[in-house]
């Protein structure tokens, strides 16, 4: 049960750490977060990833197998990049309108290949 409330977690983490990355692209479009000058939106940034890593600290902690958990140290990096994709994937589409490419398919597609070959060994 350890990689469900693992998984779970990873995807809480990288929804904050998506929103702190990008979101503030999206907000410079109100005049009052426009107004921050570069230091102002880092902070603001940075606020949001403190929430990222009080997802993402125990979701490693209980997911790494040295500590009980299901997944190797590389498992749980390819666990958190494919998550990150698919999470940033749906934040553009839905805060940017941005459209998925065919380059970007086949792109996702060698992602997923990369899962498979990861757990495989």
């Amino acid at each position: 049960m350890n990689y469900l409330l693992t998984i779970g977690l990873l995807i809480c983490s990288n929804i904050f750490m998506t929103f702190a990355w990008y979101g503030h692209l999206k907000l410079a479009e109100n005049s009052w977060f426009s107004k921050l000058p570069l230091f102002g939106v880092i902070v603001f940034s940075w606020l949001i990833a403190f929430f990222e890593y009080c997802f993402q600290v125990p979701a490693n902690r209980i997911g790494f197998e040295g500590n009980g958990g299901a997944f190797s140290l590389v498992q749980l990096k390819v666990i958190q990049e494919v998550i990150t994709l698919v999470v940033f994937v749906a934040f553009s589409a839905i805060t940017f309108q941005t459209q998925l490419k065919l380059n970007h398919l086949i792109g996702f597609v060698f992602l997923v290949l990369a899962v498979y070959f990861i757990f495989k060994g």
